[in-house]
């Protein structure tokens, strides 16, 4: 064994080279050498657990967002049947309450309360409609689109409920993306009316815009993206309640679905991209911020079989957890 130990120590293949005679500069050369190595292990073993730490903390991130989908698929077909359910009494409901307003058209009090009756209808059918929409898979269908444009309607759609001015502070260089005009532009009049009603609430009396181009790190490329921030002036939004308001049915309102935000995470998830929530640390108010990725895979229809192909890149992990970068 002794034998063994002494043919593995590189001093004593050292000394057999030099005839067992080391002079002291030859030592120093030998242990500086040997320290640079050690130096370099060490530097490779901690970028080695720096880089298995990202990875777990992506891997746990994606198995997260996995379970989430997950639920929200079975949480949403079960919504889509109970609303059926309610939707069709509903409708017997409002015809009858019209039927009733034509009679009592010449007793006011009476078609007053008849009013009030459609109005309440009215709101259920909302809050069913909502529901609905939760519920069905959202797919995008992406086109090329002026990001300038799409945030201008969003803003002409929700104008009435944001009170105060709107700052905007677009990029206009780099304005054209792949998206689905319409399912953005539901996605941002809900984030603009949640803003507005944060200022009311507040006091606030700003809104801001800006739009930013940004890179986003899939697990093997970098993509290029695009940042849509909304800034409001309230009072900021509590951690426990960031960590659940995208969460479906979650609310702080005394009315509503509590389904705007979830129903944006959908918009955004179908685009492959990413939501970020956030407060201001110097000044009241706080952000949310979409990131969406300039191009989009394209969807080839081939007789029934459909499938999905980025015609521009062929990489694999297309869909895989993408994480924002300046």
């Amino acid at each position: 064994m002794a034998e063994t130990i002494a043919q593995l120590d590189p001093m004593t293949e050292v000394a057999k080279a030099t005839g067992g005679n080391l002079s002291p500069g030859d030592l120093a050369e030998l242990m500086a050498a040997f320290t640079e190595v050690t130096t370099k292990l060490e530097r490779t073993h901690e970028q080695l657990r720096s880089e298995v730490s990202r990875l777990n903390a992506e891997l746990r991130d994606a198995n997260e967002a996995l379970q989430r989908s997950r639920r929200l698929a079975a949480l949403g077909e079960m919504a889509a049947g109970i609303s059926h359910e309610i939707r069709n009494p509903l409708g017997s409901i409002q015809l009858y309450t019209n039927m009733l307003q034509e009679d009592l058209s010449q007793m006011p009090e009476q078609c007053e309360i008849v009013s009030k009756i459609g109005r309440a209808v009215r709101g259920l059918d909302e809050i069913v409609g909502d529901v609905l929409s939760f519920a069905r898979e959202v797919q995008a269908r992406p086109r090329p689109c002026d990001l300038e444009a799409v945030i201008a309607q969003s803003l002409e759609s929700c104008c009435a409920e944001i009170s105060g001015s709107v700052r905007l502070e677009i990029d206009t260089q780099h304005s054209e993306i792949e998206c689905d005009a319409a399912l953005l532009q539901q996605a941002l009049v809900n984030l603009l009316r949640n803003a507005g009603e944060a200022n009311r609430i507040s006091g606030g009396d700003e809104i801001i815009i800006e739009t930013e181009r940004t890179q986003i790190q899939r697990d093997d490329r970098v993509e290029s993206g695009i940042e849509i921030v909304i800034h409001d002036r309230g009072d900021g939004i509590p951690e426990q309640v960031i960590e659940r308001m995208f969460n479906p049915f979650f609310t702080t309102r005394a009315a509503g679905t509590g389904l705007g935000l979830a129903i944006v995470h959908r918009i955004v998830d179908a685009h492959r991209g990413l939501v970020e929530v956030g407060n201001h640390s110097d000044q009241p108010g706080a952000w949310v911020r979409l990131v969406l990725p300039l191009r989009q895979p394209v969807v080839v229809v081939k007789s029934d079989v459909q499938s999905v192909a980025d015609l521009r890149a062929h990489v694999p992990h297309a869909g895989a957890s993408p994480i924002a970068m300046r």
